[in-house]
């Protein structure tokens, strides 16, 4: 392990060059071309007009077949008929006609009659009455009555049976007779090729009629020459209702996964032109599929980088993400790149079996929840590529809403539960949400599953689960220690009371381990106080004194009676007093303990100066020199160093007082604050003044709490009585 973590170190280091970043990107970027290219590349068929297709071949994509669309809209128009309307008022005009035809003779047959009437009575022997008009005048005058065309169109026969009816009463009904036949034909529609059939049949009415053989004669002509045609091309409608049928017409489409040709199946001339129209022939130069893999790539790379970028951590802690990240993401691509080649097999759902959650809780674990959200995104536009079950350059969305909630359901369940043993049960949540999404998705599609097929998919989803929780547990000790990684499981495992060192300095040095606890509660609430990593600061105090195990009665804090340093010279006090430091160290290091944990071991006490035996040796030898008393450092570099140093003075000088009072702890802080200030053990570090003020304000509080004044009891004297 120390090997690989060292190989690690290397690869991490050679990621500070922007060179070996960019070809780690390149890296990332090649492991996804290669996984997804075989999925998005175009089919190569060797196919020819009217051969039999040796397999079933799909569309790959969505196409329009604008010469179906054409030809069905070709036949929408065809059926369409011409539209021809019917003009009503024609009817009444003709009738009108008629009747004004009969009006007129009724007008002149009056006109006569007064006539003759007047004359008789202006009659004279010298001048007798003139006789009645003759027939011809009769016409004549009828004639004149009517409008030239009306006069040519009808006969002299027509006209002579009209003037020669005898009286009114006869051309009534003669009128009566006409307009009712010629209103019963032309109710109908007359086209162009029916106008002599419907002047049969106002014939065929008129001349059953009891009227006089010449004017039956005469209305039967009139009969006929008042039908006409009166149903007449509408070209407008007709335009119409050819438009909304070809707008009726929807575009005929080759739709993605739909089967062209059958196995074993001829390929006639139409089949040949679909599988063309698709791209399926003469596509070995085609480029499209591989820019838009390309695309959707440098899109993933693009989002992983800004991330990354836009990192608020120490450019050591950034390339450790960056190369844990890449580990994990081309792991998971290889998995999805293995499972997903079992689609030859033609298994309905191959991909559930994914652990889809496995990557996301491994970035949630050990990097981050932003990232695991991110990495969970990319993860499911990859799998719906490469789950495409062997139809190349589709996308199966639904097997991407699968694996993004699969890998959301872990990483949120992870959320507020940071112990590994929680991983087995985000698993177990996931294949829950993995069971609702299938069944959503398959209710979704309607489709006809028997209870076999159901069992297949929930069993897949169960898997895919548990899968996720197993693979994640076994890995994380591995990245945890290839990296150095101290993520918030492994601290909450280092503050186990029963782990080997607590329980060394809990048996060898009681006193440092009582002393650690209440560091730890100091320091944890300090660094929460200013935003820093409380639960690293509490765990580094537990260990941060571990050294003194080696030489606990040298300790005051674990001595009984005797203090050994009253028989010693100061300087090999002094070096014993520091030498925990180191010791604490060695100790560490022999453990395997996180680089963090062993960092606030060594910086807790900085350089600072041992004043006691420092002074002690200096009332001998004026001339001695600080640096022989100092610790040696280094001095602390993060905030959690720096509280949990400023915590440890603290937390000593205050129990060294005898009656602890809120002003006395509020001045002994600050003047051991400034002392570290003015000291300069708090310069390497990345913290404030004002953060300094907060934790100096936090450090009081907790230990007024700790501190408080309590009600004195009177002593109460036990009487023992002997029986």
């Amino acid at each position: 392990m120390d090997k690989l973590q060292h190989r690690f170190t290397r690869i991490r280091k050679l990621l500070d060059i922007t060179f070996f970043r960019v070809l780690f990107f390149l890296v990332l970027g090649s492991v996804l071309g290669i996984a997804m290219y075989s999925n998005v590349k175009p089919e190569k068929l060797d196919l020819s007009l009217f051969s039999v297709a040796e397999k079933t071949i799909r569309s790959p994509g969505t196409v329009e077949d604008k010469k179906s669309t054409e030809n069905k809209r070709k036949d929408a128009l065809d059926q369409v008929q011409d539209v021809y309307a019917l003009k009503k008022e024609y009817t009444q005009n003709r009738v009108d006609l008629i009747s004004s035809i009969f009006q007129a003779t009724a007008e002149v047959n009056n006109e006569i009659k007064e006539e003759m009437k007047k004359q008789e009575e202006d009659a004279t022997e010298e001048k007798p009455a003139k006789g009645e008009p003759s027939i011809a005048e009769k016409m004549n005058r009828l004639t004149a009555e009517l409008t030239p065309s009306v006069s040519k169109e009808l006969s002299e026969q027509v006209f002579s049976a009209l003037v020669q009816a005898g009286i009114n009463e006869e051309l009534s009904i003669a009128e009566d007779l006409t307009v009712t036949s010629i209103n019963n034909v032309m109710s109908q529609r007359i086209s162009a090729d029916e106008v002599e059939n419907a002047k049969k049949r106002v014939e065929e009415e008129l001349k059953y009629t009891t009227l006089p053989d010449n004017l039956r004669k005469a209305v039967i002509e009139l009969g006929r020459y008042a039908v006409i045609q009166n149903e007449f091309y509408d070209p407008t409608a007709t335009e119409e209702l050819r438009q909304q049928a070809v707008e009726s017409v929807e575009s005929v489409k080759i739709l993605q996964g739909q089967i062209i040709v059958e196995q074993g199946e001829l390929i006639n001339q139409d089949i040949y032109r679909q599988l063309q129209l698709v791209g399926l022939l003469d596509n070995e130069k085609s480029f499209k599929p591989l820019i838009g893999l390309m695309v959707l790539i440098v899109i993933i790379l693009s989002s992983i980088y800004y991330y990354f970028y836009q990192l608020k951590s120490l450019p050591e802690k950034r390339q450790t993400y960056l190369l844990l990240f890449g580990i994990i993401f081309i792991f998971s691509i290889i998995i999805m790149k293995i499972i997903s080649m079992f689609q030859i097999f033609n298994y309905a759902g191959i991909g559930y079996l994914f652990p889809a959650a496995m990557g996301g809780m491994l970035i949630k674990i050990l990097i981050d929840e932003k990232l695991a959200i991110l990495t969970s995104l990319v993860m499911a536009v990859c799998g719906s590529v490469l789950f495409n079950e062997g139809i190349t350059g589709t996308m199966n969305f639904s097997e991407g809403i699968y694996i993004l909630f699969s890998a959301l359901a872990g990483i949120l369940f992870l959320s507020n539960q940071n112990q590994r043993a929680k991983i087995l049960q985000a698993g177990t949540f996931a294949a829950f949400v993995n069971m609702l999404t299938i069944l959503s998705l398959l209710f979704l599609s309607n489709g006809q599953f028997s209870g076999l097929e159901y069992g297949y998919y929930l069993i897949a989803a169960l898997v895919s689960g548990i899968g996720s929780s197993v693979l994640t547990i076994g890995l994380l000790p591995f990245f945890e220690g290839s990296f150095g990684i101290l993520s918030t499981m492994r601290l909450i495992e280092l503050s186990n009371p029963n782990h080997p060192l607590l329980r060394k300095i809990l048996m060898e040095a009681p006193g440092s381990y009582h002393h650690s606890v209440m560091v730890a509660n100091l320091a944890e609430s300090g660094c929460e106080a200013i935003g820093a990593n409380g639960l690293l600061a509490r765990v580094g105090s537990y260990y941060h004194d571990i050294g003194k195990t080696r030489r606990p009665n040298f300790f005051i804090e674990n001595q009984m009676h005797d203090n050994p340093h009253d028989r010693l010279p100061p300087n090999k006090s002094a070096n014993i007093i520091i030498s925990h430091v180191p010791d604490g160290s060695t100790i560490l290091k022999k453990f395997h303990m996180p680089k963090e944990i062993i960092d606030i071991a060594e910086q807790h006490h900085g350089t600072t100066l041992l004043k006691f035996f420092y002074h002690k040796a200096s009332q001998s030898n004026p001339a001695l020199l600080e640096e022989e008393y100092r610790y040696p450092g280094p001095k602390a570099q993060t905030k959690e160093s720096a509280v949990v140093g400023i915590a440890d003075s603290v937390e000593a000088a205050v129990r060294s007082l005898s009656q602890p009072t809120p002003d006395l702890i509020e001045s002994l802080v600050m003047k051991i604050i400034a002392d570290r200030l003015q000291d300069g053990q708090l310069n390497e570090c990345d913290i404030t003044m004002r953060e300094i003020d907060i934790v100096s304000h936090t450090l009081c509080e907790t230990l007024k709490g700790i501190f408080h004044s309590r009600i004195e009891y009177p002593e109460m004297t036990k009487k023992v009585e002997h029986v």
